[in-house]
């Protein structure tokens, strides 16, 4: 694991290649999904996730780029402090992690267009699809378990 510690003077600094960072660089962590922690330089708190929100906050700065809309956001908000919270935060990050599942599902299976039968490459796409819909259906035991 890759430890970024954070300097008052809001500097980042890599301990794995004795070099100052940026944000960019950790953003760039995250897309090769390196494994890393930021720490701060005296008292040894985990800043991680402050600086991830700082990341985020970056990117939604731009309309094009953004995908927290404000009525998502105020969704999200209303959760804070209620019994569904937790639930919340489980449901998004299955979510989003079938979501990933399915786009290199996805992407594979294009690669393999090429080498293959149209048609048996459709099907099976196809198929996935209605698994991957059917998995989110209310009353689904498949992904309860």
């Amino acid at each position: 694991m890759i430890t970024i510690k954070k300097y008052p003077n809001r500097r980042l600094y890599d301990t794995s290649q004795s070099q100052y960072v940026n944000l960019d660089y950790i953003k760039k962590l995250i897309i090769d999904h390196q494994d890393f922690e930021v720490v701060d330089s005296k008292s040894g708190d985990d800043l991680t996730k402050s600086i991830l929100l700082q990341i985020i906050t970056e990117q939604e700065t731009s309309d094009e780029q953004s995908i927290l809309t404000d009525v998502l956001l105020k969704q999200l908000i209303r959760f804070y402090g209620g019994d569904m919270q937790v639930f919340v935060r489980q449901y998004l990050e299955m979510s989003l992690a079938k979501f990933l599942q399915q786009q290199d599902t996805m992407q594979g299976m294009l690669k393999n267009l090429i080498d293959a039968n149209p048609m048996t490459t459709f099907n099976k796409m196809m198929q996935q699809n209605m698994d991957a819909w059917q998995s989110f259906t209310p009353g689904n035991k498949k992904d309860k378990d």
